[in-house]
């Protein structure tokens, strides 16, 4: 075998890094579980036998932990004291629950995908989806946690706006369905900011609806129901939102198609997904390869388990999301907002 070690190494290297990002990714898990991103979020210097007295843990298992972190960039470490510290960058990604670049929820899916491995070892052989009700449960909390900080930052102060006369008509009193809306961060979120208007989440998974309706907390103007995409009750609405959901269904056409239907005629329906350009080579990057690799392990299986099984995935691309849009029945889609994260299509009739 003759093998090309200018490209073996540079490879090697890659793979490397791989495994230490994946061995670490269950490590960042545990420090959220146990509150030491948060313990550590004051940005004071610490030792690890002071971090484990301040969270009630084990130092030994501490010392390994931080320095796991250290090695991955996550926590800095001055040598000459022996301390670790949080710097405010670290502590917005890891520690800080109100900030926009929050990222810990992704670990916790992470978690839901090594735990369901083997189901979907088996729907790669059979061509068998893997039905959203029968993952793993931190998945559904994960895909929440990671979405939610993204919600926050954007959806009241720059997605709806870039939507035609919708911020109006929520400030008079709107009547809006959220489809999909998981654990209803997305809900709760819109239903907070305009109390004049009229909010209800559904989503066919009724574990996370009981969720959504424990986080309302009561929130006048919002309720939470169990129903699928293409057949959830209600007319008259004035905006139909869809968060990160579409692709995930599996029959999106017939839901797009409820939804017309589901509209006043001056209404409108707001999709946001993934961000993805129309051609996979446009997508091999950072960002497409987070979203290509949860795509094949929960986004396609998803859609498979469902009736239709379209399995758009996560990378779908405005031109076919568009194509689904008018084929479900609206005159007329654009992209009015981006980040790079997520696209905004607006569509009217």
């Amino acid at each position: 075998m003759n093998l090309d070690m200018t490209k073996l190494e540079p490879l090697l290297g890659t793979l490397v890094n791989e495994l230490g990002a994946a061995a670490n990714a269950s490590l960042v898990l545990t420090g959220d579980k146990l509150g030491l991103w948060k313990a550590l979020g004051d940005g004071k210097p610490v030792t690890p036998a002071e971090l484990a007295k301040k969270t009630g843990t084990l130092e030994r298992y501490l010392r390994e932990w931080l320095s796991s972190q250290a090695a991955s960039g996550f926590v800095d470490y001055d040598a000459a004291t022996g301390r670790f510290t949080l710097s405010p960058e670290q502590a917005a990604i890891f520690a800080d629950d109100d900030s926009p670049f929050l990222s810990t929820g992704g670990f916790h899916s992470l978690a839901a995908v090594y735990a369901d491995e083997p189901k979907l070892e088996q729907a790669f052989r059979t061509g068998a989806g893997v039905a959203w009700a029968g993952r793993s449960n931190c998945l559904f909390c994960g895909v929440d946690r990671f979405f939610r900080p993204g919600y926050r930052a954007h959806l009241i102060a720059e997605w709806l706006p870039a939507l035609d006369g919708v911020v109006e008509k929520l400030e008079r009193g709107a009547r809006v369905a959220d489809i999909g809306c998981g654990h209803g961060s997305s809900t709760i979120i819109m239903a907070e900011r305009f109390p004049n208007s009229e909010f209800i989440g559904f989503d066919f998974h009724a574990e996370s609806i009981a969720h959504a309706r424990e986080h309302a907390n009561g929130l006048p103007n919002v309720r939470f129901e169990t129903a699928r995409a293409q057949d959830y009750a209600g007319k008259g609405f004035d905006l139909v939102a869809m968060f990160d959901a579409l692709h995930d269904m599996g029959d999106p056409v017939s839901a797009v198609r409820h939804a017309r239907a589901a509209l006043k005629p001056d209404g409108t329906m707001m999709l946001v997904e993934p961000m993805a350009a129309d051609e996979l080579k446009d997508n091999l990057n950072p960002i497409g390869r987070v979203w290509y690799a949860f795509s094949t392990a929960v986004c396609v299986p998803a859609s498979l388990g469902q009736e239709v099984g379209a399995a758009l995935g996560a990378q779908a691309g405005e031109k076919r999301l568009s194509e689904v849009v008018r084929t479900g029945g609206f005159a007329k889609v654009r992209m009015a907002a981006s980040t790079p994260f997520n696209m905004v299509l607006e569509a009217r009739p």
